[in-house]
């Protein structure tokens, strides 16, 4: 071992190399690619290296590096040429940044960097590949490495959002294996089934707080990153708003100001004939970079894929932040619209038989018509418009304690003609229902808490203080079409039939009233003890929650509810790690519903029940190999369920037990390959059902087995140019609980390109992707005892140009 002069140990020391850096390490690096030569530096340095993905990708390889460096040695010889340099964390995390003149000379900054390169320093680091980040924000935990907490997790980037040319989130969560989505009753609504478990949009958070989002459809053009938390979540997040979220819960974070400017369009265009265009306006400014603006304005019109379906879009973000020594502020405002006209809804199933219909399905759901049929009606149309805005706060109140606060709203309007086909004969017969429903919703929300770490002897402490809150209040009115008056139509043909008649509207359908308020309030803590410097981690936690809801009659505004119940959740966690790359883990935590009230049928009707809790017990194994990593899990989830016995009580009785096991595989295994996928396979029983009739049945909606592959293929000898392709494959589903009626399994292939190029010393990227490449023909879901059927074959381009 050689010795280390003066000056660069002062050099070394003045980066916040620890002292163990500052020594002399051998190394023996092969020559290869500049990423591939990183991981074995940082395995043979001994250090946690952190950087994008996207900043190493295509940089030419490296010469081999043998002999005794430094860390800070070892580093400016690899980064040689590369227009990168290094910075070192208070931790001692040594993290790579662009050089700003991306001249060779290192620079000895004195820039603090925690593991985010593009100004986010709040966001857990990305992994290797780009396409997803190696943490994620576990609620009351904060944000969190994949390695460390005891619980299945996908974080999706922003990269994988522009590679897929995702525009809403259910095209980002396409490239999950653990979940599929489906429309929503009667309207276009996205809702996603989450390990057999509906999770509707109007319960997905923002920022980690509940009830700002859109109602309906999210949108992509602001959003950074999409984190999935797989499992019952009411101990991390409290209850949602909407109830749903048994097995999972979605958080979607906002872009920010990176610390280089962000000035870019797009222009795209899909089938048949919607285009669009999406303006990204981002810079930081001030002393050391403080304060950040970030603005997307996006718009899109035109006929979709599917015939005479005619959708246009609106959307307007700002995103504001300070980063000081200790106070870190930032601000969310956006507003959204959304139109569409004869969006093509979902498809029920009916076994009316009377004196004019007479239901010929006989236990066989109809055919899937052609992929491009619509078979909306021409008078039918959804619009819904959100705005929405929040704030967050955070400050250091010393090196190991913060307290944050963060807090939004949200006001909704949603209106509507929406056509409903109820198909009753093998010959895709169908009476066409119609509703009319405006709906106004206002939403407020707020988070507080403390977190912090300390010592206690041998043991570490990682603890959190939080108090949740929402309050919601819905005005909506009605007007709807008994069985009686329904029009005859027919899925196939497709055929206009007159708006068919309807009853007296419930409320004013120009000033709805008051129909429901949410009030969901909980306090929670935790503790994280670590033992055996931190190889063993065991998660104790309690949150207290206090659900609360009324309804009232849009008919008559008289009260027909009054729910208001308390519950306390526990959760129980423990993560085991015997390797650097292995990580053992175990949970038992919980999900809350309002619970049920009696029905007017029972005996002892208007009775309300506490709220239904969900158990869920989970062992599962990560493994991080620094370039590909994965995670496999096995869990159950036993949902309570309301029940009428054949003695005319009505109890909660009955029960939906899922128990599956998941896989799940990311990274970039090899340089320019970049993969991401994984398995699901459920079983969803029905037990304790009324008379036990259907005992054993699989749920409703629930595939036994789904799995997804994706790839993204650098290709050799054509510098820019990537080539993608997806492929989804879904189990057979049941449409109802006697498990009489069933959709077949389906598999979908989308393929894609990409090329980065510069033109006139700007940087452009053409992308083009093709999805349902054969035009399968598809029931998509049958989520909710109805049918959604899969999009056609849908063909988009899009070019992007930094300015």
């Amino acid at each position: 071992m050689r010795s280390i002069p003066f000056l660069p140990t002062l050099i070394a020391l003045s980066l916040g190399l620890t002292a163990a850096q500052v020594q002399a390490v051998e190394l023996d690096i092969p020559a290869q690619p500049l990423d591939s030569a990183l991981t074995d530096f940082a395995e043979q340095a001994g250090i946690r290296l952190l950087y994008d993905a996207s900043l190493t990708r295509g940089v030419s390889g490296r010469q081999a590096l043998k002999g005794d460096y430094s860390v800070g040695e070892g580093l400016q010889q690899l980064l040689q040429g590369s227009g990168l340099t290094f910075s070192i964390g208070a931790d001692g995390t040594v993290t790579l940044i662009p050089r700003p003149d991306n001249s060779d000379v290192l620079e000895l900054g004195a820039t603090t960097v925690s593991g985010q390169l593009d100004g986010r320093r709040d966001l857990p680091a990305i992994y290797a590949g780009g396409q997803v980040a190696r943490g994620a924000n576990i609620g009351l935990l904060g944000n969190q490495d994949m390695q460390d907490v005891p619980f299945a997790f996908s974080s999706y980037t922003s990269e994988l959002i522009e590679t897929r040319q995702a525009q809403t989130l259910a095209d980002v969560l396409a490239s999950d294996p653990g979940v599929r989505q489906s429309y929503g009753f009667g309207n276009f609504s996205q809702v996603f089934v989450v390990r057999g478990f509906q999770l509707y949009s109007d319960d997905i958070a923002f920022n980690g707080l509940y009830g700002i989002l859109p109602r309906q459809i999210i949108s992509t053009e602001s959003v950074e990153r999409v984190e999935v938390f797989k499992g019952a979540n009411a101990f991390i997040n409290g209850v949602a708003p909407g109830g749903s979220g048994v097995g999972g819960a979605i958080n979607v974070v906002s872009k920010r100001a990176e610390d280089t400017p962000t000035r870019s369009f797009t222009l795209d265009y899909a089938n048949d004939s919607r285009v669009g265009g999406h303006l990204d306006l981002g810079r930081r400014f001030g002393e050391d970079n403080r304060f950040g603006v970030r603005v997307n304005l996006a718009q899109r019109e035109g006929e979709t894929a599917v015939d005479d379906e005619h959708s246009r879009f609106s959307l307007a973000t700002v995103a504001l932040d300070y980063r000081g020594e200790r106070l870190r502020l930032a601000a969310d405002l956006g507003y959204q619209k959304q139109r569409v006209n004869e969006g093509r809804s979902v498809v029920y199933l009916t076994t009316e038989s009377n004196t004019t219909v007479t239901s010929t399905l006989n236990g066989k759901v109809p055919s899937v018509p052609d992929s491009k049929h619509n078979y909306a009606q021409p008078w039918s149309w959804s619009q819904l418009e959100d705005s929405y805005g929040m704030f967050s706060a955070e400050y250091d109140l010393s090196p190991s304690w913060t307290a944050y606060l963060i807090g939004g709203g949200k006001y909704t309007r949603e209106n509507g003609v929406y056509a409903s086909n109820y198909v009753y004969g093998a010959d895709g017969a169908a009476r066409i229902g119609r509703l009319y429903s405006p709906l106004d919703q206002e939403t407020l929300s707020l988070a507080t808490g403390l977190r912090g770490e300390l010592q206690t002897g041998p043991v570490s402490h990682k603890v959190n203080l939080a108090a949740n809150g929402i309050w919601q209040e819905k005005r909506n009115a009605f007007e709807s079409t008994t069985a009686g008056n329904r029009g005859h139509g027919n899925l196939y043909e497709g055929l206009p039939v007159p708006v068919p008649t309807a009853s007296l509207p419930s409320g004013d359908l120009h000033d709805p009233d008051t129909t429901a308020k949410v009030q969901n309030k909980s306090l929670a803590i935790s503790d994280t003890l670590g033992f055996v410097d931190d190889r063993v981690l065991l998660t104790l936690g309690l949150r207290r929650q206090t659900i609360g809801a009324d309804a009232w009659s849009a008919a008559s505004g008289a009260r027909t509810s009054n729910y208001q119940d308390s519950i306390t959740t526990p959760a129980y966690g423990l993560v085991i790690k015997p390797t650097e790359y292995l990580s053992l883990y175990a949970n038992r935590v919980e999900s809350l519903q309002q619970g049920p009230t009696a029905p007017n049928a029972a005996n002892n009707r208007g009775t309300m029940f506490a709220p239904y809790r969900s158990k869920q017990t989970e062992v599962g194994v990560k493994l991080d190999w620094g370039r590909f990593g994965g995670n496999l899990s096995v869990f159950r989830i036993e949902q309570p369920q309301g029940v009428l016995d054949g003695r005319g009580n009505y109890g909660v009785d009955a029960e939906q037990r899922n128990r599956g096991i998941e896989l799940s595989l990311f990274g970039e295994p090899l340089s320019g390959l970049r993969l991401l996928g994984g398995a699901t396979w459920t079983e969803a029983e029905l037990r304790g059902t009324a008379g036990g009739v259907n005992d054993g049945n699989q749920a409703v909606g629930v595939p036994e087995f789904q799995f997804n592959v994706s790839a993204d293929w650098d290709v050799p000898g054509v510098p820019g140019l990537s080539l993608n392709g997806l492929l989804l494959r879904t189990g057979g589903q049941y449409v109802d609980t006697a498990n009489d009626y069933s959709i077949p399994a389906w598999t979908r292939v989308d393929l894609g390109a990409r090329y980065k190029t510069r033109l006139d010393q700007r940087a452009v990227t053409f992308n083009a992707i093709v999805e349902n490449v054969a035009d399968e023909n598809y029931w998509a879901s049958a989520n909710g005892g109805y049918l959604t059927q899969g999009a056609p074959r849908t063909f988009k381009v899009s070019a992007t140009v930094d300015f």
